[in-house]
């Protein structure tokens, strides 16, 4: 099938590649003229596990991007927008969303022959049948259903493993608003045998994502809300209360004398809170476009007061050991929002260090990736960025583990080996409590 993608973030450019992979003829749509040609040199523009090796494989054949829209919607079947929807703090932003289907539409106003156009960007519900479809009519002069076809197909992709999530899914979501739509869909997704496919209306599964990313919203919040218990209570480590209700039937499988875990048992861990650009701003734009239909939503409320407070946390664990942070030397060590991706949007290390600039404290930090776009969105902020842990730690008061990088697992025989007694606040709970000689972390 011919595919034409608007977008060429982390969503539309692995959904490009991917579906490549699958054997679709496929072009994604992007305005940035030099993010265009990296793609076209087979560079990935984005830190993601096994996209330059797709782009590799496919650019000039199966795959390329470029700046005419015109083009990619006329020579294709179907249409999936992938850009941005913010959140401005009380909706999310269509701005790109509308854009891109005034753009499409237009595009389709000189083309006879039937196209469907696919929101995947993350949108609330009633987005594609309301706005996108008015702004689809008005440029095009057809109508949805008979001059078009028009659905949704949320994706459920995490950074740093979104080329495998897309690759073996979970769960394919396509909502159609006609038989016609949801057929598209089908062929689109024919290539991935055995997935369960749910068929829903657009509003539906636009829902199912939001609903989706809240449950892994509130699962943090709430080992969050238990770990802080613990630590009031005394002699409770949260790590072993996670680890027991891990084990339950509900997060573990046992078939055939196999232990088969949930993925979502990853999700009730303690840390220092969730960042990225999906949870924060769906499950806010979710209670918002609750309250603005006259539905409280006090639950997601509460997910997000609770991430607000993580950050606090940290410095309250380092304050427990220094009351007094002006002059200390502290490591940050972490400042993409997660690891195995360079993304810093939402990253909880921003307000831990943010903190400990303006309470006095001396920062170095160190992500393995994500070192300059921290430095971006930092800005003048007076932080050192290290060029390897080693570096980072060297000399460190204290050390806080914000993302849990596998590299940084050699935290403890880096220090055993220098000798430098130096405070670990684990912001995740990665290492064991034994692994240093000076160790704190959350809920314990």
């Amino acid at each position: 099938m011919r595919i034409s993608i608007v977008g060429a973030g982390y969503v539309g450019l692995v959904t490009g590649v991917c579906l490549a992979e699958k054997g679709h003829d496929v072009v994604c749509v992007e305005t940035d003229a030099a993010k265009v040609e990296r793609i076209n040199r087979a560079e990935a523009p984005i830190h993601e596990t096994g996209l330059e090796a797709l782009l590799a494989r496919h650019v000039g054949k199966r795959f390329r991007a470029t700046r005419d829209m015109v083009e990619a919607v006329v020579n294709s079947d179907v249409t999936f927008v992938a850009v941005g929807t913010p959140f401005d703090g009380r909706s999310i932003d269509l701005t790109h969303v509308l854009a891109a289907a005034e753009q499409i539409g237009a595009a389709l106003a000189g083309k006879d022959a039937r196209h469907t156009v696919i929101v995947k960007s993350t949108v609330v519900p009633g987005t594609t049948v309301g706005p996108v479809r008015e702004h689809l009519e008005a440029a095009s002069g057809k109508r949805a259903g008979s001059g078009f076809g028009l659905g949704a197909n949320p994706e459920f992709l995490t950074e740093g493993q979104a080329v495998e999530d897309f690759m073996q899914p979970d769960r394919i979501v396509i909502g159609g608003i006609d038989a016609g739509t949801l057929s598209v869909l089908a062929d689109v997704y024919r290539p991935f045998a055995d997935v369960p496919v749910i068929r829903s209306n657009p509003s539906t599964a636009e829902m199912i994502k939001y609903a989706s990313n809240a449950l892994l919203a509130t699962a943090i919040s709430f080992s969050n809300e238990i770990a802080d218990l613990c630590s009031a209570l005394g002699d409770v480590d949260a790590r072993d209360v996670m680890r027991g209700v891990h084990e339950s039937a509900y997060l573990t499988v046992r078939r055939n004398g196999e232990r088969l875990r949930a993925p979502l048992a990853g999700f009730f861990e303690a840390g220092c809170g969730f960042g990225g650009s999906c949870l924060p701003k769906d499950v806010n734009a979710l209670a918002a476009h609750g309250r603005a239909r006259g539905i409280d939503m006090p639950l997601l409320d509460a997910v997000m007061a609770v991430n607000a407070g993580r950050p606090r946390r940290v410095l309250e664990l380092l304050e427990r050991h220094f009351p007094e942070l002006a002059g200390r030397r502290i490591a940050v060590l972490g400042l993409a929002f997660k690891p195995d991706t360079d993304d810093v949007r939402e990253s909880p290390a921003f307000p831990v260090i943010r903190a400990l600039v303006a309470a006095g404290a001396t920062v170095s930090a160190y992500d393995p990736v994500a070192n300059e776009p921290a430095r971006r969105a930092l800005g003048d902020l007076p932080v050192r960025y290290a060029g390897g842990l080693g570096d980072a730690v060297a000399g460190a008061d204290a050390v806080v583990i914000v993302t849990r990088w596998a590299e940084f697992g050699e935290l403890p025989d880096l220090l055993r080996a220098s000798g430098a007694e130096t405070l670990v606040v684990d912001g995740r709970r990665m290492l064991e409590r034994d692994a240093v000689e000076h160790y704190d972390g959350i809920g314990l």
